[in-house]
Formats: structure tokens, C-alpha cells, sequence
């Protein structure tokens, strides 16, 4: 793994405790240019998580409460008259920073919801006509509760496809809950600060290198077996798309590249498949307590080395 690279994911990992796999996965979404949406319980350190990226990797952070009542503008920006200047100026909304939090996103209404579609699928926001491009980088982290607690509305199968990744954080092991126990108190030295370990600038050369990364044939057969089954099979209620396919290829090159090398390898799917892959086999029916059992499936039926 790069030195810095490496650096940074120590960094996390002293902030988030327990949890080394998610955050792998969190980076490797980061560097596959992708978003990632992370559904758990509250209280499991999805919004600490989502400061701790934007902050090792020097990232520009706004973070948006979804409620019922949050409107497209209220997110997007608006366009208001300047009686001076006798014209109309856009105020850019909090969508325009580097890195995104949209909170609790199932709790705001479906038009609201899909007002981050074009943002999260091809980095600009049209208003009146007019398309305003975001920064680079942009990445997006939404958190989402459980659809069966109150007041939540599923999110669209269009909108589950733009997330590139979802993962969960879940409850931490004793250890890890007892040690984040201790960091609060006045006996034990508190956790380091989170500073600037990698700059956007490197972040976006990554990104590039990260399209670099070869991936064989056999891989690209592979991968494609896996999307087929999904769609051959019936007991798989959303067949993977081509844009799932893509991911998972984007998040293979990804997690070959945070292992640094130049190749992509059977387990660098396997290693993003179920991250990748759940939350469209699922649909609106995604649920964080059975993660992983659709995916699985298609791994344990799909043999790397077939012809």
C-alpha cells in the first residue's frame, strides 16, 4: 500500500475503532470516484466517518439534514434577483463542496431525493437552464436509517444504482467499544487530532491511476458472469445493470490499487462484490440485518476460473 495512502487509513482507523474493513472500503470508494451510502442504526458513527474522510483527505465538507420538508433548492442552490444589477445571480446551495453529507437521506421526500441524481451522476446541476459544474473531487456520503423505523421513505431504484457502494458500520466488538470508552475519559490520552494527511491534489491523480489499473480478459469474464447470473436467475429480484457492472469494475481497479498493484485480481471483486452489488439486488427492499446473502449467493454459484 502507498506510504501515504497508508497513512491516512491508520488515521481513521484510530478515529473509528473496530472497523478496518468498512474503512477500506470507504477509501476505496473515494478512489474509484464513486459515492457511498452507509445504513445503520443511529449512533454508529456514520456522520464521524463521513468528517473523518473529508478531513484526512484535506476535502471541503458540507452536510445537508434530510427532512420531510427539505425542497430540491434548498440543497441545489437558487437563482434570485439583484435589483442593482438588474439580473439574476445564482447562490450555489451546500451540494457545491468537495465533500457531501446527505443525512438521513430517506427521511426527505422522493422529489427531494432525486434531485441529487444528475449531481451524483455526472458532477453538475442544472438550474433554470443554466448547468453549473460541482468540484473536483465530488464524493457524496449518504446515511440512511433502517426503512422500517419511522418515518423514512425507501429510496428509488435509481437512486440506490448512483451509489457506487453501501455499506454498514454495525455494533463494535468489546474491545473496541471499551477503548473508544476510554478515549472520553480524563485518565486516558485522548485520540490525535484528525489533520490533513493527503491533499485533493493527489486524491484526484490517484483517481486517475486508479482507471490505469489493468484488468485481463479472464477478469472482465469473470465479472461478467457474475452481472449474468443476476439476470438469468429468479431469485434475484433486481438484476445487476450495466452501470453495476461498471462499478464493480471501477471497484476492483480500487481495491487492487489501495494494495498497490497495477493488476486486477478474482479477489479484488470479491473483496467489493457484496459492497457493490447488495443494495441493487435488493432494491427499495435493501436491509442492512441481512447484508451480503444475494451477493454471497452469486459468488458461491460463479467459479473464477471457468472458461
Amino acid at each position: 500500500m502507498h506510504t501515504a495512502l497508508s497513512q491516512a487509513i491508520a488515521t481513521l482507523n484510530q478515529h473509528i475503532l473496530g472497523k478496518p474493513h468498512q474503512i477500506k472500503l470507504a477509501v476505496t470508494c473515494l478512489l474509484a470516484n464513486g459515492h457511498i451510502l452507509i445504513e445503520d442504526l443511529p449512533g454508529m458513527g456514520k456522520t464521524t466517518l463521513s468528517h473523518a474522510l473529508a478531513n484526512v483527505f484535506g476535502l471541503g465538507f458540507s452536510r445537508i439534514q434530510f427532512t420531510s420538508d427539505l425542497l430540491p433548492a434548498d440543497m441545489l442552490g437558487v437563482n434570485i434577483y439583484n435589483s442593482q444589477q438588474h439580473s439574476f445571480e445564482f447562490h450555489a446551495g451546500p451540494v457545491f463542496s468537495e465533500v457531501v453529507l446527505a443525512d438521513e437521506i430517506n427521511r426527505a421526500s422522493p422529489k427531494t431525493q432525486s434531485a441529487l441524481l444528475e449531481a451524483m451522476e455526472e458532477k453538475q446541476v442544472s438550474i433554470d437552464g443554466t448547468t453549473h459544474p460541482l468540484p473536483v473531487p465530488f464524493f457524496v456520503i449518504a446515511t440512511q436509517n433502517p426503512s422500517y423505523q419511522a418515518g423514512t421513505y425507501p429510496l428509488p431504484e435509481s437512486q440506490l444504482d448512483r451509489f457506487l457502494m453501501r455499506i454498514s458500520l454495525g455494533y463494535p466488538d468489546t474491545e473496541a467499544e471499551k477503548a473508544m470508552l476510554r478515549q472520553q475519559t480524563h485518565s486516558q490520552p485522548v485520540k490525535p487530532a484528525l489533520t490533513e494527511t493527503i491533499s485533493p491534489a493527489l486524491l484526484t491523480n490517484w483517481q486517475r491511476n486508479v482507471e490505469q489499473v489493468h484488468a485481463s480478459e479472464p477478469i472482465l469474464d469473470y465479472l461478467l458472469r457474475l452481472v449474468q447470473l443476476s439476470r438469468d436467475n429468479s431469485e434475484f429480484p433486481f438484476p445487476l445493470s450495466p452501470r453495476a457492472s461498471k462499478a464493480l469494475l471501477r471497484g476492483a481497479q480500487a481495491w487492487a490499487f489501495l494494495h498497490n498493484r497495477d493488476f486486477v485480481l478474482p479477489e479484488d471483486i470479491q473483496a467489493v462484490f457484496t459492497a457493490i452489488a447488495e443494495h441493487r439486488l435488493r432494491g427499495s427492499q435493501t436491509d442492512y440485518r441481512e447484508d451480503g446473502l444475494l451477493s454471497q449467493r452469486i459468488l458461491d454459484l460463479t467459479d473464477p476460473l471457468a472458461a
